[in-house]
């Protein structure tokens, strides 16, 4: 999932573990250990595509990271607060800004919700994201600046507890999403994936966030405290259930209109488009060809129309089968790749799991995930191409599609 909602997920199970005894602190430093498995994607600074892509949602995202890892950052919390520095004036303030930049980055992911669905931001959201981040930090300036501090008295356990779970629940989630995600690392590197929730889906986040937002304005003794945030986290659970009701309701579509056309098929998946779980792109495996289609669960009947054909071409990529890249594509893509040429002859592999943009034939530049393949010593390197944009027409049609027809 996105970056935001691992820190909410952090947050609320920060607070489930400590909230008691540390208040605010446990969300905050459940937020952050909601974090760590993501910090990952530094790999991107320092290394090339391939190698980045093949880290993500690896090691750090593992079991074993998440029994091991709390260990080292459990025992540095706890010494931190056993030596008082808490209490001392640049930390309250660190601590503050701390706050601060969480909000500012989840406000910052929520309003680029309307400039991905709606072409542009919301002036409305955008300004109460500010009114909010103001009273926040009003806030926090009382509470960290203002008000005595309070006695912080917790174990070494009570902070290995806490980053174990937040960082634990991470890749949980992680394994919804269909990026995929290795938790069996540093044995296997067989990557996870139930493909029943977007990996930014508001519906699954909001709701969450508001609620731990409420919780986080009671006392740590507070009862509405506990309540609000196990509100939280019971939405988010009955939300990820009513996503795998969805999945079964696509998966019985998909399999009655393959069935009714007499498309033969190797194997299928199915997988909800970005942020939403209403639209679900649906691909099947035949010989040479992919079967591919759009189902919205709001659409009349269970039948999916139309069905692309779109060709494998892995004769595009003869000889190179072996090369490292396309090992690590075939691998990240789970075999769900064809191979095309672009108007300008440069080879392009796209990844088929995430589907393209629009509902009409695919362009090159409409595959969400696609890679450019290079010759290179006797070999093809493949770097991923960034650069995705709507086409005029596609968010409306892509909104019209979600509805159902």
């Amino acid at each position: 999932m996105d970056s935001i909602t691992q820190i909410v997920l952090g947050a609320a199970v920060g607070e489930v573990v400590l909230g008691r005894k540390a208040g605010n602190r446990a969300m905050l430093f459940g937020a952050v250990g909601g974090t760590i498995p993501d910090l990952d994607v530094l790999a991107n600074f320092v290394s090339d595509d391939m190698t980045a892509l093949a880290f993500h949602r690896g090691i750090s995202h593992s079991f074993f990271f998440a029994f091991t890892a709390p260990l080292a950052f459990g025992w540095l919390t706890h010494k931190m607060y056993d030596s008082g520095i808490y209490k001392k004036r640049g930390f309250r303030i660190g601590a503050m800004v701390a706050w601060l930049a969480f909000a500012a980055l989840i406000a910052l992911g929520l309003n680029l919700i309307p400039v991905m669905t709606a072409g542009g931001p919301s002036p409305p959201f955008l300004g109460g994201s500010i009114v909010v981040l103001g009273m926040l930090a009003w806030w926090l300036h009382r509470v960290y600046m203002k008000d005595p501090v309070s006695e912080v008295k917790l174990r070494l356990k009570d902070w290995y507890w806490l980053y174990f779970w937040s960082i634990f629940t991470h890749p949980l989630l992680d394994c919804c999403t269909t990026y995929g995600t290795q938790v069996f690392q540093p044995f296997s590197d067989y990557r996870v994936a139930w493909n029943n929730i977007s990996v930014a889906d508001p519906i699954y986040t909001v709701p969450f966030l508001i609620c731990l937002f409420v919780a986080a304005r009671f006392t740590r003794t507070h009862r509405l405290r506990r309540v609000f945030n196990w509100l939280g986290i019971s939405l988010s659970c009955l939300y990820l259930i009513y996503t795998l009701y969805n999945k079964r309701k696509v998966n019985q579509a998909f399999k009655q209109t393959l069935a009714a056309k007499s498309i033969e098929y190797d194997r299928y998946m199915t997988a909800p488009t970005i942020f939403n779980n209403l639209l679900w792109h649906c691909i099947a495996e035949g010989d040479s060809v992919y079967y591919q289609g759009l189902y919205s669960v709001l659409d009349k009947e269970a039948i999916i129309d139309p069905i692309r054909i779109i060709p494998k071409n892995r004769y595009l990529i003869e000889g190179h089968e072996q090369d490292e890249d396309i090992q690590t594509l075939q691998w990240f893509s789970n075999g769900y790749y064809n191979i095309i040429r672009r108007p300008d002859g440069q080879l392009q592999l796209n990844d088929l799991r995430f589907g393209f943009i629009g509902d009409r034939e695919p362009e090159p530049d409409d595959f969400v995930f696609h890679f450019f393949l290079t010759p290179k010593n006797g070999q093809l390197e493949a770097k991923e191409d960034r650069n995705r944009e709507f086409k005029e027409g596609d968010l409306q049609a892509f909104r019209e599609r979600m509805m159902g027809k």
